[in-house]
């Protein structure tokens, strides 16, 4: 749709960036303008670095269109969606094998993600934990949480905002989550938690919460403390049930006093969604919030079983075809979260960040990053299975990135980073010089003309 000069009023443009035009449009130019623009975001279905959900069936789509104009945090005016998060909580909390009797409800909250699950869970083992050193007269000024280094990048804002100190324990080659043992040497008495992940964003790898809890059990009957665990199941907790149910990694474990989970990853609920719970004997505090959407209505633990399980057979074909090409090496597990991370076994002429840059001309988009701290030498490629990533796309990617290796190999090998910044100052030296080149002869031209005007009349 094109807007004349007539439609505005005036010649300054309609798409104003930073200020309300001073004239008004029509709504369906405004429409127009805002969905022309919305276009050139990539395609949310091709978005392989995203954990969250991009479909849901169109059933929930009414639902939530049905929904979107409450104000879900006012209980009292509308209280059938609070027993619908009610209900969720209580869902989830025996999904994690949380210690409830049958007239006994869960403790809980839907919140908009897992980083304000988490902000919650911190603070309230926080809030333990300072009542706990009050009571015995001690400091409370020093709080501690201990994480790995490849914790989601919430945990480092909890720490920031509520004073906490963020004790890390390092990656190493080869080993991409958290150690336990190192963990639990970092325990001290100022320890508020230890958060552990189900399903590092990484490489999908879930930490070993049930040898976290043995460990930790030693140490507490030893120093008398009584350190807990929170898990962060962010991607794992809709997928350990279904997929690994002798896992002990919730509830089960007696440490384990909180979970967070996303509803809109493996929860399969667009954004924002995620859930915090407790088991019913903790202590820790809790809020109380509306989600946006429920867990998808019609599904069973049948059909998210269903749907896990073919997510992960989407990965190992996706897997398969990229060993095939004998030049990746795949640092995912077979078991975890539903992934792919791999890296390139000789990058001395391109590297992975080239192969996510050319794959983006086919649509794909493909994170490329380097590992934390102690490997961050390693740098691969990720790419997430969801429910609506089909075993055909797995082996359309797997064909792009072959014809992106093709095309790269063809290439000169690329520039290291130091004699790439060499090069660069070189070349803008060069275009200054040329810049005060042109000058000189310019004014050598004027000055020339000059003295063959001298003397005319």
């Amino acid at each position: 749709m094109v807007l004349s000069h007539g439609v505005s009023g005036s010649d300054e443009s309609v798409h104003s960036t930073f200020r309300m035009p001073e004239q008004s449009i029509p709504k369906e130019a405004a429409y127009q303008i805002i969905n022309d623009e919305l276009m050139l975001d990539g395609n949310p279905r091709l978005n392989l670095a995203s954990f969250v959900t991009t479909w849901m069936e169109p059933e929930c789509d009414k639902l939530i269109q049905a929904s979107v104009n409450k104000n879900y945090v006012d209980m009292d005016e509308y209280p059938v969606t609070t027993e619908l998060q009610n209900r969720c909580v209580n869902m989830i909390a025996h999904l994690f094998n949380a210690p409830l009797g049958d007239s006994e409800t869960a403790v809980g909250v839907g919140t908009v993600g897992s980083s304000e699950a988490i902000m919650l869970a911190g603070l309230a083992f926080k809030r333990r934990w300072q009542n706990k050193m009050k009571a015995a007269g001690k400091p409370c000024d020093k709080p501690n949480i201990v994480t790995g280094a490849n914790v989601q990048v919430c945990w480092e804002k909890f720490a920031r905002y509520f004073e906490v100190e963020l004790k890390e324990v390092k990656l190493s080659d080869g080993y991409y989550v958290m150690d336990p043992a190192k963990a639990v040497d970092m325990v001290d008495e100022n320890t508020i938690c230890v958060a552990a992940i189900l399903g590092s964003t990484l490489n999908g790898e879930f930490e070993d919460v049930k040898l976290l809890n043995d460990l930790l059990t030693k140490k507490n009957a030893e120093t008398g403390w009584d350190t807990p665990i929170h898990v962060d199941a962010a991607s794992g907790g809709f997928i350990a049930p279904f997929l690994y149910p002798e896992l002990e990694w919730d509830f089960r474990l007696p440490l384990v006093k909180s979970i967070n989970v996303s509803g809109h990853k493996y929860g399969l609920v667009y954004a924002g969604i995620g859930w915090r719970t407790c088991p019913r004997s903790s202590s820790s505090t809790s809020t109380t919030s509306a989600p946006t959407s429920p867990p998808s209505p019609s599904t069973s633990p049948r059909g998210y079983k269903n749907i896990m399980e073919n997510c992960q057979e989407n990965a190992m074909v996706l897997k398969q075809g990229l060993e095939k090409t004998g030049r990746f090496n795949i640092v995912s597990k077979d078991n975890g979260v539903p992934l792919v991370a791999f890296s390139l076994k000789d990058n001395s002429r391109h590297n992975e960040f080239e192969i996510s840059d050319f794959l983006r001309r086919f649509g794909w988009i493909v994170p490329a990053y380097t590992m934390p701290p102690d490997a961050q030498h390693v740098t691969v490629l990720r790419v997430v299975i969801r429910e609506d990533f089909s075993r055909t796309l797995a082996e359309r990617l797997v064909l792009d990135i072959e014809k992106v290796l093709h095309e790269l190999d063809a290439l000169p090998a690329r520039v290291a980073n130091g004699d790439a910044v060499a090069l660069a100052t070189a070349a803008a030296n060069e275009r200054e010089m040329e810049k005060q080149r042109e000058v000189i002869s310019l004014w050598k031209r004027a000055v020339l003309a000059k003295k063959k005007t001298n003397g005319v009349c």
